[in-house]
């Protein structure tokens, strides 16, 4: 789950970074999320439970 928050989170940024230019500080915003999102992800190391 929070690999597809990643993806989400950094598809979201690339796609402000690319098509708007006058909200910049939220485009960061978007990266510093998908950024923490990351770490958890990669200092947890759980697997889902299925």
């Amino acid at each position: 789950m929070l690999w597809t928050l990643f993806v989400i989170l950094l598809i979201a940024w690339l796609v402000g970074l690319i098509g708007f230019h006058v909200v910049a500080w939220y485009i960061h915003i978007l990266l510093l999320l998908a950024l923490v999102v990351l770490v958890v992800q990669l200092i947890t190391g759980r697997r889902p439970v299925v």
